[in-house]
């Protein structure tokens, strides 16, 4: 069955990937290009419609993003957000101008009935906007179809050209009705046929594994334990059988008693060829004097990179190298797709890649969220267990030891972290959080113990809730669970004298400390 897509092109937006996954939410398949694709390949991929994402440039400046303007000439639909709208407008012979007040947050929007984007959407509703420029004269042939209390042309139409516009964010939980507005576009506009799920995923996955390893070449793939990694092993696996060898590499940053508990659980789970490389002695000499997060994580990057091309040696010829990497991950260490979107961090499997490297990359899960993939693994028949693990992060422990990393500071946060995760267990919330664990902090305090002065380590706690790792809130634990969990550290974890709980949400602070 043929299945109708949505392209979307990347103008830099943070939000493009919601974008996407806001339309594979309603079963049609969508993909991410760069906003200077050639029209070529646009035109090959046959689109049922374009999304122009948003971005932060102004249309105005010297080297602005732009795409192909032959792309209106397709005769597909084309929804155009925040900066596309801006873009649009300039194309067509509009006006933007810089904003008198800018516009960011949520905010009132007045809908036009006569836009088939509004269909049963009620004419006044709270969006999402995130603009300091705005349309101020349409095109010839546009008609505005809806204002905010500071925007007066906050989106309109050209229903000749098929296009829409949209100075707000649909595609944020935080506008109303901002699904139906993305529903509309994709049926009652582009008259997709909602025929994609993770179903689809797996096959097509499959599929375009198998095509580029071929018959006889051979894969390793980094297997940490975590739900993501294990995804995509049970996944190539089901794609190559015994040509995909494992490698879990014991670097000295895992949790407490975590390589034992990885290898035990895949050797009777999943019948795949596992290996396990003790590093913790070069990883940490690695990382010895360093305190640069960015540093930490290049370096665990490039040792990690280093371990498995060695077994690699060790157990045969091997073409491809796989990895778990999610697109949070890469939407936060580069552009995802070679547009110019923002980099927050480098993530040990994005960023810390080295430009040469002796394997072939293979991400089957690289434009997909966290919980796109446990969907993933329940249909592959992975343990609830393993999918319902709390996110880990590439790097480890070395991402929550702000400063210097040291086996004696690994130690202290790994007894720390399992004291945190079995009480949140216990209190029977760990599967109501997105993320809940330890950080060992670059300074001590004071504090007495036993009659005695000391002068100790302070461990933070952080406990998030999310739906997809791109925005995240503190979660509001109960206060006797945080006292028990601050007893218990202090009183059993030697070198912590003073227990702090992290009230910060996502954005502006990340949900992981470095």
């Amino acid at each position: 069955m043929k299945t109708d897509s949505i392209l979307i092109l990347d103008f830099g937006s943070q939000y493009n990937q919601l974008i996407a996954r806001r339309i594979r939410e309603k079963g049609v398949h969508s993909l991410i290009k760069p906003c200077q694709v050639s029209f070529e390949e646009i035109k090959g991929l046959n689109p049922k419609g374009i999304v122009l994402s948003g971005g932060p440039s102004s249309v105005y400046d010297k080297n602005s993003p732009v795409c192909d303007k032959a792309i209106f000439n397709l005769g597909v639909p084309v929804l155009a957000i925040c900066y596309g709208m801006q873009l649009v407008t300039q194309f067509f012979g509009g006006t933007v101008e810089s904003g008198i007040k800018s516009e960011y947050g949520k905010t009132f929007f007045e809908a036009d009935s006569v836009s088939p984007l509004f269909k049963d959407i009620p004419s006044r509703m709270k969006v999402w906007m995130s603009h300091g420029d705005q349309v101020v004269k349409m095109p010839p042939g546009f008609i505005k179809t809806g204002s905010s209390d500071n925007t007066s042309i906050a989106a309109f139409m050209n229903l000749e050209k098929h296009l829409f516009g949209l100075q707000f964010h649909p595609e944020v939980t935080h506008t109303d009705h901002g699904t139906q507005m993305i529903e509309n576009f994709l049926f009652e506009i582009c008259r997709c046929t909602p025929n994609w799920s993770m179903d689809s995923f797996i096959s097509e996955t499959i599929t375009h594994i198998q095509n580029t390893v071929g018959e006889k070449d051979r894969v390793i793939c980094g297997l940490s334990g975590g739900v993501d990694s294990t995804v995509a092993s049970v996944l190539i696996h089901r794609a190559i059988g015994d040509r995909l060898t494992c490698v879990l590499v014991d670097n000295g940053l895992l949790r407490k008693n975590e390589a034992n508990k990885i290898s035990g659980m895949i050797r009777s789970n999943f019948g795949i060829t596992l290996l396990v490389a003790n590093a913790e002695e070069k990883f940490l000499s690695g990382l010895t004097g360093i305190t640069d997060p960015e540093i930490k994580r290049k370096t665990i990057g490039r040792i990690f990179i280093d371990v498995f091309e060695d077994q690699a040696k060790k157990a045969g010829h091997f073409r491809y190298l796989a990895q778990g990497t999610l697109y949070p991950d890469v939407i936060e260490s580069v552009s995802a797709k070679g547009g110019p979107t923002a980099t927050i961090k480098s993530h040990h499997n994005v960023g810390g890649l080295p430009e040469k490297m002796n394997l072939a990359l293979i991400e089957p899960l690289r434009e997909l969220f966290k919980d796109e993939v446990r969907k993933v693994g329940r249909i592959l028949g992975i343990p609830e267990d393993i999918i319902g693990r709390q996110p880990f992060p590439g790097p480890g422990l070395a991402v929550r030891i702000l400063g210097e990393v040291t086996k004696e500071r690994c130690d202290i946060l790994r007894e720390a972290d399992s004291i945190v995760v079995e009480e949140i267990k216990k209190a029977g919330l760990y599967k109501k959080i997105w993320q809940s664990f330890a950080i060992l902090l670059p300074l001590k305090t004071v504090g007495v113990m036993g009659d005695s002065r000391t002068y100790e380590n302070v461990v933070a706690i952080r406990a998030v809730e999310s739906s997809d790792g791109m925005t995240a809130d503190w979660v509001r634990l109960p206060y006797d669970l945080l006292g028990h969990v601050s007893n218990r550290i202090i009183n059993e974890v030697d070198g912590v004298n003073r227990v702090v709980f992290d009230v910060s949400s996502k954005p502006p602070a990340t949900i992981e400390w470095e």
